[in-house]
């Protein structure tokens, strides 16, 4: 018999634009510095989670399995069970899902859940070449040997490939994320000036939430070991106006392609967890739920479309519960791509499609732009690939407790073709 599931806590760090170089954190660094002050304001030894659970996509070298490290280093013993997770763009929600379904199934009484990511600190790799070179010098033994390898070298074996680059384009298409944008953008007619527009919106969103002490409690400042203090999302441009965006080249379709800089989510560090709990947990430690956990979904789809993967997960939360377009009080759905998520947006509205793949007899319907994104999203924000699942959901449910709403769904496009969601209600 499954039992209730809640969001009680949260916090992230500031999200900071990668700006050519390694940034200040790693991505366990950021995970502690959100969730140091996050256990801290909790009435509860920070031994008493049951699990940790980290998203993280691009792990580093040093770090391996993420979340054990973040464990020990956040001091929750040596006795805590911790794993990483990994699903791309879908990693934080991965996370805080698989805490849900612990837990709803009784087996888990309390979990950490997050996602880090430090996309600044992507490595340069070697091409495959200059391996196999490196692979033979290693194996040479004489001094002849040596001298004929040697006399194979080229100089490009030292010319690095941007592993991030590689991270971000499919292996089954070959196509790049935000290729995949451009092939939506065409299918459902999503002009340039539209996409700009969407994500000057984004922007004033954002700007206004953080002028206006919206995300007070949830980003919470952190502290580089230069002493700097990072304290708000540092890529917002309150200044940004459809005007200065028409003045960008496409990024990946030129000369006339939608997808520009401007209008896609930043290359960004950043951490986010919350704290999900059972209904004995929270009648034990006193706790103040934020909002609960409904369900979830998964969906997968053509990677060439990964970009309606929203969609897909989305809609079938609805139908299971038999809720409306309408029925959603507030959407948070993850901008990778402004004319991505203008895409999902047409997609629901569009009859043939539908009824041809979501099995509806008419259109789903029209989504509110004041019930979307109402505080920003990854285009003014950013997105490190392993935390937005995270960021989102936990967005959603103090959205939803800060405007008296009952209901919302955390959703995402996942790259390699699939889509997560996740339905809250308020507690």
């Amino acid at each position: 018999m499954s039992r209730p599931v809640y969001l009680v806590d949260g916090a992230r760090t500031p999200f900071l634009k990668a700006r050519g170089k390694p940034g200040p954190f790693t991505p366990v660094d950021l995970a502690v510095q959100c969730g140091r002050p996050l256990l801290m304001r909790q009435p509860f030894e920070r031994t008493a989670f049951d699990l940790v659970i980290l998203g993280c996509v691009n792990v580093i070298q040093d770090e391996m399995n993420p979340a054990r490290v973040a464990a020990l280093r956040l001091g929750m013993g040596d006795k805590q069970v911790a794993f990483t997770v990994q699903i791309n763009c879908g990693s934080g929600m991965q996370s805080i899902d698989t805490a849900f379904r612990y837990i709803r199934d009784g087996s888990h009484e309390m979990i950490l859940a997050g996602g880090a990511e430090a996309l600044s600190q992507a490595p340069l790799v070697y091409r495959q070449e200059a391996v196999e070179w490196f692979g033979g010098m290693a194996r040479a033994r004489s001094p002849l040997d040596k001298a004929q390898k040697m006399a194979e070298v080229r100089p490009d074996f030292f010319s690095p490939v941007i592993g991030l680059e590689r991270g971000l384009t499919d292996p089954i298409t070959a196509l790049n994320m935000g290729q995949t944008a451009e092939v939506l953008a065409h299918r459902f007619n999503i002009d340039r000036q539209t996409a700009d527009a969407y994500a000057v919106s984004s922007h004033k969103r954002l700007a206004a939430a953080q002028d206006e002490g919206r995300l007070d409690g949830e980003v919470l400042p952190a502290f580089d070991r230069d002493g700097n203090a990072h304290v708000k999302d540092d890529g917002v441009r309150p200044d940004s106006s459809i005007e200065k965006l028409a003045k960008l080249e496409p990024a990946f379709e030129r000369p006339y392609g939608k997808v520009t800089p401007g209008n896609s989510s930043q290359i960004t560090d950043g951490a986010s967890w919350v704290i999900v709990a059972s209904e004995k947990a929270v009648e034990l430690h006193g706790l103040t739920p934020i909002a609960r956990i409904v369900d979830s979904d998964w969906a997968a789809l053509d990677p060439s479309i990964m970009g309606l993967g929203p969609v897909l997960a989305s809609t079938p939360l609805a139908q299971r519960h038999q809720l409306e377009v309408g029925d959603i009080d507030l959407w948070e759905i993850n901008e990778a791509f402004a004319a991505q998520v203008l895409s999902c947006l047409a997609a629901w509205q569009d009859e043939d499609f539908c009824r041809d793949v979501l099995g509806y007899d008419q259109a789903f319907g029209r989504i509110d732009r004041d019930r979307l994104n109402v505080d920003g999203g990854a285009i003014s924000l950013g997105h490190p690939v392993g935390t937005s699942g995270n960021r989102i959901v936990l967005h959603l449910a103090n959205a939803l407790k800060a405007r008296g709403a009952r209901r919302g769904i955390a959703t995402e496009c996942i790259g390699g073709g699939l889509g997560g969601a996740m339905l809250l209600e308020a507690a």
